[in-house]
């Protein structure tokens, strides 16, 4: 599947883009799969295909968008209520939950001295932030409105989010090598911190490192063959490997929309890309770390990239040039095998 963008991944792998790779292709009703490079380089320790990796801000749809929209299907949550309809902690009485989920919340997210702060102080900074005049305007990607609706499911269901997340995402999806406690040595190390010096095993986001078990922006710890589990419920309409609901059929399908009325193209916790021969949307998301899934439930197809490229050092600007050079090559190789069908 795909050897054009196959080969450049490993080109980027033996440029040093990233220390250590694994990723896999849902394609036809197969799934294929490889890993290659170092969990860590000094000391050495190869990849294997049960390393976890810090999945960043992938912890952002996986689990804390899934129980929202579980909540929305339910009639719980209403899109276009004020956040603080539900959460009367929160300042501001205009952002809804459509703003929270699409990015379009206009929140001024600057915290003063925000990495002096204790898990009870970041909080309540979180809680006081205002929108500006933006608000439904344009998208501006941030953590900050996942972060306040972690908070919201604390609120709903009165547990630390990672007790949540464990006992109404992962063991339904039965995602079991997946954790927010990760343990042992089988773990992709992040980056070599000036402060806290060589991260592995903990969560390589500030504010997620602060916040503990109740942030929802970052977090989870998870393998290339859990990724896939989540990427085929979404395929199969929300159903999961044992046939169970996880979310309705109309709920994944509804991903695949704009949800902005301003038509800025963002989903519902989601990003949308296009294909490149028709223009149909696909579900994207990337985390910091160096990871990425693409979804396509129409074709039935998923590219899920996992990655420790901020391993020993974060070398941003380079890493996303790659990355979407990737990404380019595989909508690419997509459509041509698309046309080759017609």
């Amino acid at each position: 599947m795909y050897p054009k963008t196959r080969q450049l991944i490993l080109n980027y792998l033996r440029e040093g883009v990233y220390p250590g790779v694994s990723y896999a292709f849902i394609k036809d009703g197969l799934s294929e799969q490889a890993t290659y490079g170092y969990a860590q380089l000094e000391p050495s320790r190869p990849l294997t295909s049960e390393t976890l990796f810090d999945m960043a801000s992938l912890t952002k749809v996986i689990a804390t968008n899934s129980l929202i929209l579980q909540l929305i299907e339910s009639g719980y949550l209403k899109l276009d209520r004020p956040l603080q309809t539900y959460l009367p902690q929160f300042k501001d009485p205009i952002v809804t939950i459509r703003q929270l989920l699409t990015h379009t919340s206009a929140i001024n997210a600057y915290i003063h001295n925000r990495d002096a702060l204790n898990q009870e102080e970041l909080k309540t900074a979180l809680m006081s932030l205002q929108s500006s005049s933006d608000i439904g305007q344009k998208v501006a990607y941030t953590d900050t409105g996942t972060l306040l609706l972690g908070f919201l499911l604390e609120e709903i269901y009165d547990q630390p989010l990672h007790q949540l997340f464990q006992e109404r995402v992962l063991e339904p999806l039965h995602m079991v090598e997946s954790t927010f406690t990760p343990r042992g040595q089988n773990i992709a190390a992040t980056e070599d911190h000036p402060t806290r010096g060589l991260i592995c095993g903990q969560v390589h986001d500030p504010k997620a490192f602060v916040l503990g078990e109740h942030c929802g922006s970052a977090g989870l710890f998870s393998t290339i063959g859990d990724s896939l589990i989540f990427a085929q419920m979404i395929l199969a309409g929300g159903q999961t490997l044992t046939g169970e609901p996880f979310l309705q059929d109309a709920t994944v399908d509804s991903l695949f929309a704009d949800w902005t009325l301003g038509k800025l193209k963002r989903s519902l916790g989601w990003d949308i890309k296009e294909t490149k021969n028709d223009h149909r949307p696909l579900l994207f998301h990337t985390g910091y770390t160096g990871t990425f899934m693409i979804l396509d439930k129409e074709q039935q197809e998923a590219f899920v990239f996992l990655s420790n490229r901020v391993h020993p050092i974060d070398k941003k600007v380079d890493y996303l040039k790659k990355r979407d050079h990737i990404l380019e090559l595989y909508l690419q190789e997509k459509a041509q095998a698309s046309s080759n069908l017609l």
